[in-house]
């Protein structure tokens, strides 16, 4: 993850190609002026006032930050123009290295840094000097005298510039020499300014020495204002850097690029030579350790932090900070000096009491400067915001993992494989087929009741593991029920995902160990193959799992998929008494599909629908499971088991203040039961919901057929307050003046109809029909099936009231739908009290 690196640096060494002709060259010159100034050091009380001025001036800095080096051009201009003026020649060159060479000392310098500075600050001294020497003598402290000194400090100043650009062209490449060249406007600049200031306080002090006390005063209070200044503004940039640092930690906070925002830029804030981020090890997430670095763009997978203060820090959970000016552990700065580091600070990164990482910068870029306490607060911060993405970020992507893994075994599970699958029909190949390969395991419900559920989870990922070195790297195992496990790849034709098959299932046949009993476990195995059985993935699963079940009674264990096995009737026989026994357990699920206003978008109520996951042949259709209730006489038993679950339903939301109707399909066998009011009327009284909350739905073509014997039944339920609907209206064979006979309150568009009416028109005409005419009876119309934004908007222009359908929601199971609720609504006040409404139809 590096980036590409700096231009390759030479040895330091290299700056001696440039300090020692410097050092000559202002040697020299000192000489040759001593010549001419034989008793310079007569005005020594005037050298030491300049030395003091030089001292008090190195205050005041201006930066250069190039690569991983600080270079500074020290304002010194006004001592400088004050020694010109006032002092001999030699006077000038011996304060200006003196002072320049105290201050280097101060700051610890490096050797060959320190002496090309005092070389370079000499010569540049001496240059101003044969300046002055090679124009008119200085006289008063008159323009004249201003434009020589003026040219003077300009040379002093263009030539410490280009020394400057030579040692670094030398030592780190011509473009760091041009980088600095580059930069000479803004160092011009306030030169000048300096210059003036100076020549202010020459033409000041000419006139009276007593000047100086003012000036004095007028420095110090200058320097106080400008460092309030300098603070406000610091602050104020830091504020606003540590902003968009966590607005861009927001932005990414769940995404792989976190690293890289986050670590650029702390490094930035924090004028750090590194910045680092460290993550520990946690379940299936790998450690992390990526460093920013000044020179390098992208991110290096190395630390200089010592590990000592970090396992301080993440032992502590406290921030661990080293450095001259900082509250610091000064234990640890023996580990700082063996890492030739010169400060640091360790924030941990928390999770709760958890720590699971940490943020670190090292190194405050300049050799002057190090961290203090308030760069300590502003990491704390942002390790704060850091802490809450990585968190973020991993819990996404936990939850991503979980909802495509089986917890179990690790394995991919239904959702996982149906994806995979989809991809794979996509890709038309002329010499293979997809082979979906079904193997159920055959007495894992024996281990499970003997054993134990442990033992049994235990067999399950014996198995699982088996499964995946078995079925090698070109296929992808996944655990889609309790013993059911599914293996997909591509083969060359459909014999060979047969053998292919049999050898697997002869392989899995050897004895596993569950605890200390070594079991002989056999399976049995479907097989479904694309595109002969299917084109997508839930009938290719469907049709592996019907093989599989009927492999269980072969004695080979293997068979392919074949059209017999998947007789509608049989299968509705096979689950008769899987749907008693449901009934019995209350293992059928109620789900909810909201009601929408079609012109304000409010929630008015849910449909409920009855839902089936079977242990063995997974999700049975409505369809299936309510023809054979009708068959079985458990109809009743349903019609009560998805009413009730409604009636609770709906005192709860009543309770919450946020009441809403629902609505109960029937069948007409229902509705030949004479009995069915009196049970509704008592519901009713136990949940203490009122009647015109519910709605019964009756579907219009099975209607027909019964219409005399189902209206004494329609009129009691009517009778009661409920309201009635019919359903899949447009489908049967009825006049729209049947409308006018039966009690019914609402029509309920076909969703065949609605569907096709935004690229049909006869689909369009009929709703269009449907809903003019019902309005003119005063029944309410409601289209179920509304899945576009132009289905929604040719509803509303007709005057439909109430939509239903997969762009407003699914039918949901109830955390679902309460989960919904929150983030697709919001409450809104109305003349008649509080509704929920719509936040946006996506």
């Amino acid at each position: 993850m590096a980036g590409r690196p700096a231009a390759r640096r030479r040895s330091a060494q290299y700056a001696w190609l440039v300090t020692n002709p410097l050092a000559i060259f202002a040697l020299i010159c000192l000489i040759s002026f001593w010549t001419a100034h034989p008793r310079w050091y007569a005005e020594w009380a005037g050298g030491l006032i300049a030395l003091a001025l030089y001292i008090v001036a190195d205050i005041g800095v201006l930066n250069f930050v190039i690569g991983r080096s600080v270079f500074k051009v020290v304002v010194t201009e006004v001592p400088f123009v004050l020694a010109l003026y006032f002092l001999p020649p030699p006077m000038v060159i011996v304060v200006g290295t003196l002072a320049l060479t105290l201050g280097q000392l101060r700051a610890s310098m490096p050797a060959t840094k320190m002496w090309f500075n005092v070389a370079k600050a000499g010569a540049s001294a001496s240059m101003a000097l044969l300046v002055i020497a090679a124009l008119p003598d200085i006289r008063g402290a008159g323009p004249g005298t201003w434009a020589i000194l003026f040219a003077a400090v300009a040379v002093n100043f263009l030539f410490d510039l280009i020394c400057l650009a030579a040692v670094m062209s030398l030592v780190q490449g011509v473009r760091a020499g041009q980088e600095v060249l580059r930069a000479i406007w803004t160092p011009a600049l306030v030169s000048g300014i300096n210059v003036t200031v100076g020549l202010v306080f020459l033409v000041a002090l000419d006139a009276t020495w007593w000047a100086a006390v003012l000036l004095t005063v007028l420095a110090a209070a200058l320097v106080v204002v400008l460092r309030s200044l300098a603070e406000f503004f610091r602050q104020h940039r830091t504020l606003a850097e540590v902003y968009e640092l966590t607005q861009a930690i927001r932005e990414a906070g769940t995404d792989t690029s976190l690293p890289d925002v986050l670590l650029g830029r702390v490094r930035a804030l924090m004028r750090a030579e590194y910045a680092t981020l460290w993550l520990a090890p946690q379940g299936r997430h790998p450690e992390v350790l990526l460093t920013a670095r000044v020179e390098n763009k992208g991110l290096l997978d190395l630390s200089t932090t010592p590990p000592a203060v970090r396992a301080r820090s993440i032992a502590n959970g406290k921030t661990v900070t080293v450095g001259p000016r900082l509250e610091s552990d000064d234990d640890l700065r023996s580990a700082l000096n063996a890492a030739k580091v010169k400060d640091v600070v360790v924030v941990p990164l928390r999770s709760g009491r958890t720590t699971i990482g940490s943020l670190e910068v090292v190194n405050r870029i300049g050799d002057t400067r190090t961290f203090r306490d308030p760069d300590v607060q502003v990491l704390e911060t942002v390790a704060a915001h850091a802490a809450v993405a990585v968190e973020n970020s991993r819990l996404v992507e936990r939850l991503r993992y979980d909802a495509y893994h089986d917890r179990l075994t690790g394995l991919p599970n239904r959702r996982r494989i149906t994806d995979a699958l989809a991809e794979s029909v996509k890709v038309q190949a002329q010499d293979d087929v997809v082979a979906v390969l079904l193997v159920d395991v055959d007495g894992q419900r024996d281990v499970n009741e003997s054993m134990g559920h442990g033992a049994g989870d235990k067999l399950l990922a014996e198995v699982a593991e088996r499964l995946r070195s078995i079925a090698g790297p070109g296929a992808l195992v996944g655990r889609i029920g309790g013993d059911e496990f599914v293996v997909t790849l591509r083969v060359e034709s459909t014999d060979a995902t047969v053998e292919l098959a049999t050898r697997m299932r002869e392989r899995m046949r050897g004895p596993m160990t569950v605890g200390k009993l070594m079991l002989d476990v056999d399976t049995a195995v479907g097989v479904a193959v694309y595109p002969d059985h299917g084109d997508d993935p839930e009938t290719l699963l469907q049709r592996a799992e019907l093989a599989a079940n009927a492999a269980k009674v072969l004695p080979y264990g293997v068979q392919l998929f074949h059209p017999a096995l998947e007789s509608r009737a049989v299968r509705r026989l096979g689950i008769a008494a899987d749907l008693r026994k449901a009934l019995d357990n209350d293992e059928l699920d109620v789900y909810f599909q909201p009601k929408v206003t079609l012109r304000d978008r409010h929630l008015v109520g849910v449909e409920c629908l009855a839902r089936w996951q079977h242990p063995t042949h997974g999700e049975v259709a409505p369809e299936d499971f309510v023809a054979v209730a009708e068959h079985t006489g458990q109809l009743s038993r349903l019609t009560e088991r998805v009413l009730t679950e409604g009636l609770r339903r709906c005192r709860e939301w009543a309770d919450a203040d946020r009441p809403l109707s629902i609505a109960v399909n029937l069948s007409v066998r229902t509705l030949l039961d004479s009995r069915f009011p009196d049970q509704v009327e008592a519901l009713l009284t136990q949940y203490g919901v009122a009647a015109a909350q519910v709605t019964f739905e009756i579907s219009e073509p099975g209607m027909l057929g019964d219409i005399e014997r189902v209206l004494p039944t329609l009129y009691r339920l009517r009778d009661l307050g409920v309201r009635l609907s019919v359903d899949d209206f447009g489908t049967g064979a009825s006049s729209l003046s049947y409308l006018r006979q039966w009690p019914v309150h609402e029509v309920k568009i076909d969703d065949s109809f609605v569907q096709g009416m935004a690229t049909d028109s006869g689909d369009l005409a009929i709703v269009r029909a449907v809903v003019s005419l019902s309005r003119e009876f005063g029944l309410t119309v409601v289209a179920e099936g509304v899945e576009s934004e132009l289905t929604l908007d040719l509803l509303e222009e007709m005057g439909c009231e109430i939509g239903q359908g997969y762009l407003f929601s699914r039918p949901l199971p109830y955390e679902r739908l309460e989960a919904w609720f929150n983030a697709q609504t919001e409450p809104e006040s109305t003349p008649t009290g509080e509704v929920r409404r719509l936040r946006a139809v996506i």
